[in-house]
């Protein structure tokens, strides 16, 4: 018998419990910078040095990270489901609280790719990507991130992903970012969505299911009714 198929896609509120602030909280690192002072393809043509530093912050506090409740409910759904995890977040937190197959949308903090080739990617050792780290090719490294303003070459994959779920989880966005956004319409019509999220959701229907709660308490109530049902 097949494992019931669950996609889980997760937002900024989930990283933001293990610490790691976005452009879209107030206060913290990110008040400092404009983002497209730092993170658009302008910005890298007009001052890398300042791009590169900038990520070398957000990667040190990644480090320091640590998996909250929200990442290891989701990576426990795994003993008894098919789960795949679609992340806006850059970090690597779902991976290391035990999820095994994580699609990053907008990229990997801990990743560098070249300026040259963007297909030629390589994990960073340690929080800095300095200037003049180059790659085969002997263009300059860059964070392997998607920018305000560049494609995410990845929704087809996750749509097809979503295409194939029996249940699609949404838990830490408000899906305000597109496209990603835009990916529960894969879903199959009528196929159950739990969304798990503080504010409200611009989603509706008897599909529809909410725990109107932060992630790492609302994931981990979802997480066990889920799994006592799968289990029975």
């Amino acid at each position: 018998m097949a494992r019931t198929r669950i996609v889980v896609l997760s937002g900024a509120g989930v990283s933001a419990e293990s610490g790691l602030g976005t452009f879209r909280d107030s206060g913290g690192l990110w008040e400092q910078y404009r983002i497209q002072d730092v993170a658009t393809p302008e910005a890298w043509a007009a001052d890398p040095v300042k791009v590169l530093r900038f990520y070398d912050m957000r990667r040190e506090q990644c480090l320091n990270a640590v998996p909250n409740a929200a990442h290891h409910a989701i990576a426990e759904l795994e003993r008894v489901f098919d789960v795949d995890v679609i992340t806006q977040n850059i970090d690597d937190l779902h991976e290391r609280a035990g999820s095994s197959r994580v699609l990053h949308l907008h990229g990997e903090l801990l990743k560098a790719r070249s300026t040259a080739d963007p297909s030629f990617v390589t994990r960073i050792n340690g929080p800095s990507l300095g200037l003049g780290l180059r790659c085969p090719l002997g263009s300059q490294l860059r964070p392997h991130i998607v920018w305000f303003g560049e494609e995410v070459p990845l929704i087809p994959v996750a749509a097809a992903l979503i295409a194939r779920a029996d249940l699609l989880i949404v838990v830490g966005t408000s899906l305000q970012v597109h496209p990603a956004a835009g990916l529960v319409h894969a879903l199959p019509h009528g196929r159950p969505i739990w969304v798990v999220d503080p504010k409200p959701v611009p989603l509706s229907g008897a599909h529809v299911h909410t725990i109107n709660s932060k992630a790492s308490e609302g994931m981990p109530l979802l997480a066990l009714e889920l799994l006592r049902e799968g289990s029975a």
